[in-house]
């Protein structure tokens, strides 16, 4: 099932925008004035506008393949082979990006959709809903990784007990409370932890539905505004913004599912969404452009929404399921060096992406 994750995602949300450019052409004249021309900005230039977004569409997706491809075709180079030092700095570099995804573009996106002028003040004004939804969608996003995890130790659990019942020569062996814990935390049933490595491996592919999911959020969105601008001088610079984001976010996104151990036909699934999601959302924004408004109330909100519940999901996996895991595991954990060269890479990831927040 959770294969279908970024086509039901991705359909969700072409449903939700098309709603909002219907209902915004609909509105029209109850929308304030300053709200309608602050549309279309000081450098208004439609032709030119098109030729940058078709040149984004192309930049952008080579920008994704490159990206999220790199790891994938990692085991043919020794040196970014996962069991090796220079992945986790690569890989602690991409986590960086995507945590400040999240912290330093999507979250303060959120906050200026929900909080525009445009917007009525009660109760827009009066609540924190950016807040709210981005710790809603955290909550959510533990939950399902809970969850899923405690499903899986539980048919884990009744397998062993019908098999020690079957074989009187089977002897189960017991697991001390807080020992013989896999990578993420997650209990082996057995001696020989072939159940632990299972359990990590599904943690891993959690791990890799998930933030393929919140990263289909932010980046239809993203792709969407992008279409929908007319201001040349605001596509230019997102175009190298976004070609950058896309290539870090992909190393990140394409890192979890090599560690996810998927069949190629999963992986190509999967890589093919991650790509081509911000140039579909920008076409999107292109056939909209006539009719979508993205300063109108229907917009602002689905969209301030969307960018809150990413934001929360592309944190809490940044932070527990990405950073966490690997700085708590026995790699990192066993040289001070590689934690402090990890600890570096961080650190540049995030600050380059922050940095990028100015043009984006």
């Amino acid at each position: 099932m959770t294969s279908h994750f970024p086509t039901t995602v991705t359909f969700l949300l072409v449903l939700l925008l098309a709603n909002s450019a219907s209902a915004a052409n609909d509105t029209g004249p109850a929308t304030p004035s300053e709200c309608d021309a602050a549309s279309l900005g000081e450098c208004y230039n439609k032709p030119e506008a098109l030729r940058l977004k078709l040149i984004a569409i192309g930049t952008i997706l080579v920008a994704s393949m490159i990206g999220v491809c790199l790891p994938l075709f990692s085991r043919a180079v020794p040196a970014l082979r996962p069991d090796r030092n220079l992945f986790v700095i690569v890989k602690a570099f991409a986590s960086g990006v995507i945590l400040a995804t999240g912290y330093m573009h999507v979250l303060p996106d959120s906050f200026e959709n929900l909080s525009s002028p445009c917007l009525p003040k009660n109760p827009w004004s009066k609540f924190p809903f950016t807040a709210f939804v981005a710790m809603l969608s955290a909550i959510f996003t533990l939950m399902v990784d809970s969850l899923m995890l405690t499903f899986y130790n539980r048919r884990k659990v009744s397998k062993a007990m019908v098999m020690d019942h079957e074989s009187p020569t089977h002897e189960m062996v017991p697991v001390p409370h807080g020992h013989g814990h896999g990578h993420c935390g997650v209990p082996q049933l057995d001696a020989d932890g072939k159940d632990g490595q299972e359990a990590v491996l599904l943690r891993n592919r959690i791990i890799a539905q998930v933030l393929e999911m919140g990263i289909i959020v932010h980046s239809v969105v993203i792709g969407l505004s992008m279409g929908a601008s007319q201001n040349p001088c605001t596509i230019r610079p997102l175009v190298a913004a976004l070609c950058f984001h896309q290539l870090f976010e992909g190393m990140g996104l394409g890192g979890c599912i090599l560690q996810a151990e998927y069949g190629i036909k999963m992986k190509a699934i999967l890589a093919f969404f991650f790509a081509t999601t911000t140039p579909f959302g920008v076409a999107l924004g292109i056939g909209l452009s006539n009719v979508y408004q993205d300063n109108s109330p229907t917009a602002l909100i689905v969209v301030g929404l969307l960018n809150a519940s990413s934001a929360g999901l592309l944190n809490y996996m940044a932070l527990v399921d990405l950073l966490a895991t690997d700085f708590m595991g026995p790699k990192l954990q066993g040289s001070v060096k590689l934690q402090l060269w990890a600890c570096l890479a961080v650190l540049l990831g995030s600050g380059g992406m922050s940095l990028m927040a100015k043009w984006a």
